[in-house]
């Protein structure tokens, strides 16, 4: 969605209007900016504290309306805690807080990056900005009639006051490509399954050659021909034709084995002939979310112009009873050469990544591959939405992707695998079944996938808890996070670019 509002960065000076917003420490010490700029208003503060109990923890608020001796007619004092123990995402959560601050109605916010002792460094106010702009974020394509306030709201303009303005939006020019990233992958998730099937999904990853994106689409024919028969088995009880997309971003050494991202994008998931209870059904418009973060991620990646060779993938189906849909018992030969009995067409996540991983491994020989489905129930029932599930092969890709989500706030855990839960998916009738049963379900599903994968360092996270109905945060108030988007690019920045 269009930004509700427009970032700019100014000078650390007090604004004539408005709402402005400081930051002091756990002991009410301001920057030595922000006192010159409040003036005898300073004095308030500790005053208004008392008179609220503010002692200036991180993420706490204060309030004075009409402050006497200030032109703005509201100050906002967020505490920030010790300052020697802030982190990267301390900023992004403060930027968050301070977005949410802000009130309806609002035409002008002034946010002070300034703290006790010296002024936000530019990554400091980078991090800042990107928690503004995520909590900023709505959905409301589809709502015709808007409450004025709301309107209104549509129109404010934030300005970061910096020490150096121009060195600030410099920066945020990178890191804004990580925002457009995630709320790109919001966007995906929150459409509508009329609107949003797998043909429709190709087009708008197609948005990305604009960036300089190579962008493949393979249609049924292209896939029968590679012999996809899992993927487009998932996909024959659906009018809507299945799709892979394959998205390529150039920006490392050229002949540099590429990093790679595979998502699965189930476009709607009614469960086919194994369906899905009705109530919370019209949830799994969401099912695609593993395959809206790849996106995402190479929208931020390329939008930032990474020093990386990295290709996403994504396979795009929806899953429908019908009278051509797939059955329990039914035996599908992947594109590997191996057959899989179907248990539960429920069970499909598992059935578009086999084929997917398979191709992209064989295809480009990537250093690494991380696939993001939502793929199991089984893995809320063990992590709820706290954690993501982690299956990985992988030492040192597994150490990478648990500091990136320490980082980051988006969090993941390894969980097993093993011959124990392979031995589980083994079939009277085919090389193997697509379920293992109740038992260790997440760990099952994993040790499918891990059939598809070589030898290549490899990842599977299951984001069935942490990409739908996500937990509201001080960066995030909509149903879906984007989760993934910024771990990954935290993990791509940190140990892959040059």
């Amino acid at each position: 969605m269009a930004d509700a509002f427009q970032l700019g960065f100014g000078p650390l000076s007090a604004p004539k209007t408005g709402v402005l917003v400081v930051f002091c420490d756990d002991h009410l010490a301001l920057g030595s900016a922000t006192k010159r700029a409040l003036g005898r208003a300073a004095d308030l503060i500790e005053q208004a504290a008392k008179a609220d109990w503010f002692k200036g923890k991180n993420g706490a608020v204060v309030e004075l309306l009409a402050p006497q001796g200030l032109a703005a007619n509201r100050l906002v004092v967020i505490g920030a805690g010790k300052i020697g123990d802030l982190k990267p995402q301390d900023f992004v959560k403060l930027g968050g807080v301070a977005m949410g601050k802000v009130p309806a109605g609002a035409e002008r916010v002034t946010i002070f990056a300034d703290l006790p002792g010296r002024p936000m460094t530019d990554v400091q106010i980078a991090d800042l900005a990107l928690g503004i702009r995520l909590r900023n974020y709505t959905f409301e394509r589809y709502k015709t009639k808007k409450k004025d306030a709301d309107d209104k709201a549509a129109m404010v303009r934030v300005e970061i006051a910096a020490a150096d303005p121009r060195a600030a939006q410099t920066l945020w020019r990178r890191r804004g490509a990580l925002a457009d990233g995630v709320i790109v992958a919001r966007d995906l998730v929150h459409e509508p399954p009329n609107v949003l099937f797998p043909a429709e999904f190709a087009r708008r990853a197609g948005a990305l050659r604009k960036l300089g994106v190579s962008v493949q689409v393979l249609d049924e024919p292209a896939m029968r021909k590679l012999g996809m028969n899992a993927l487009l088995g998932v996909g024959q009880g659906s009018d809507h034709d299945s799709r892979v997309v394959v998205m390529r971003w150039n920006g490392g050494k050229r002949g540099e084995p590429p990093i790679a991202f595979v998502g699965k994008g189930v476009c709607f998931d009614s469960g086919g002939i194994s369906i899905k209870p009705a109530a919370g059904m019209e949830d799994m418009k969401g099912d695609m979310a593993g395959a809206a973060c790849v996106t995402g991620l190479m929208r931020a990646l390329a939008g930032r112009k990474a020093k990386v060779n990295a290709v996403g993938v994504v396979g795009l189906v929806e899953n429908m009873p019908d009278g051509k849909a797939q059955r329990p018992g039914d035996i599908v030969k992947t594109m590997a050469g191996h057959t899989i009995e179907i248990i539960n067409t429920d069970a499909e996540g598992r059935l578009v990544l086999a084929d997917v991983l398979h191709y992209t491994n064989t295809r480009f020989k990537p250093r690494f591959m991380i696939d993001l489905a939502t793929l199991t129930g089984a893995i809320m029932v063990a992590l709820g939405q706290e954690y993501a599930g982690m299956f990985v092969n992988d030492d040192a890709l597994a150490s990478h992707l648990t500091e990136a989500g320490q980082a980051t706030g988006e969090k993941v855990w390894r969980m097993p695998l093993g011959p124990e839960y392979d031995k589980l998916i083994e079939s009277r009738f085919a090389d193997m079944k697509n379920t293992g049963g109740r038992h260790g379900g997440a760990s099952t599903a994993a040790a499918l996938l891990a059939r598809f994968v070589g030898n290549t360092p490899w990842a599977h996270l299951d984001i069935a808890g942490t990409a739908l109905g996500s937990s509201q945060t001080d960066i995030n108030r909509s149903w879906s996070s984007g989760w993934g988007v910024r771990l990954l690019d935290r993990l791509v920045a940190e140990h892959y670019e040059k």
